[in-house]
């Protein structure tokens, strides 16, 4: 095993603080991803983990040669393209998170055309709306639809995505259609919460260009978009969603807009990652190629 191969070993198993998980991710055995650490130190003659029957930790040696690791192996892996004959071509393993929905309507539909043209390159996607670590579990960037909370992550924005308020045909012959803000007493909302916990604050909508929500009812909290939008086909209420994810829907006739006056402010999305020296080039790549493909309008 050479030197760069024990580097990014031990970088993995530093950011995960396990051998086996570690191993578990690279698809090596356990003894395997330990005696290329030891080897490193070996050649170091330098304590880099400590080793504990719970943990691995780093040392102060081991940070500082980890932060130096990680920018050596991204401008390593730059370096490795520099003079290809085909400088578009991307190799290797790109491991992202995105949301369900994201993946589902426009990442997955679009992904031979990508994939087609770096043929060498292999894609582990992840599609879950629950909130991933992204260095725990060895994610090269996660994609986030919505706000972002505080984080020592780098967060590049990719688009705005439109917002739209959906009802069934259905839930429209039961309940009627919602013309004011005043209507929507009578009416029900689809609520949704990651954690499940609490109540939202209502039907979002913009006013003299502030963010306003008004007070409804609802009889269902979901987590995950999917069950977002199976809960408006089932009938049961309004729900606010990005128009670019539910287009074909409305083109179906499964879904109707309704109150289109009184919109939720635009849905910002973005792309995240762990540091500015490890965005790849097959990495920015795929991040301009995502940000292209979500401001076509999933085209």
């Amino acid at each position: 095993m050479d030197r760069i191969q024990q580097m990014q070993i031990f970088q993995r198993v530093a950011e995960l603080g396990s051998f086996i998980r570690t191993a578990e991710q690279l698809g090596l055995p356990k003894t395997s991803v330990s005696e290329a650490v030891q080897q490193l130190e070996t050649q170091l003659n330098v304590r880099l983990l400590n080793r504990t029957t719970r943990r691995v930790e780093l040392t102060q040696d081991g940070m500082s040669y980890y932060q130096r690791c990680v920018e050596f192996l991204a401008d390593f892996d730059d370096l490795q393209q520099l003079f290809q004959q085909q400088p578009e071509q991307l190799k290797g393993v790109l491991r992202i998170d995105m949301p369900t929905n994201l993946a589902k309507e426009a990442v997955i539909p679009a992904l031979p055309e990508f994939l087609a043209q770096h043929p060498q390159l292999h894609i582990q996607l992840s599609s879950t709306d629950r909130r991933v670590d992204l260095i725990a579990e060895g994610f090269d960037a996660v994609i986030r639809i919505g706000q972002l909370t505080s984080s020592s992550l780098i967060a590049r924005p990719l688009a705005l995505l439109a917002q739209v308020n959906c009802v069934s045909p259905a839930y429209l012959e039961k309940f009627g259609l919602p013309e004011t803000l005043d209507d929507l007493n009578s009416h029900n909302l689809v609520f949704y919460s990651q954690q499940l916990a609490g109540k939202p604050d209502g039907f979002e909508y913009i006013q003299d260009g502030k963010t306003r929500f008004w007070p409804m009812s609802g009889a269902i909290t979901v987590n995950n978009a999917e069950a977002y939008t199976a809960a408006c086909l089932a009938g049961l209420g309004i729900v606010q969603l990005p128009e670019v994810a539910v287009r074909h829907l409305i083109m179906q006739g499964k879904l109707v807009k309704v109150l289109p006056q009184y919109q939720p402010a635009a849905m910002p999305i973005s792309v995240l990652y762990a540091h500015r020296r490890q965005l790849s080039r097959r990495l920015k790549v795929f991040i301009d190629w995502l940000q292209g493909l979500i401001n076509s309008g999933y085209n």
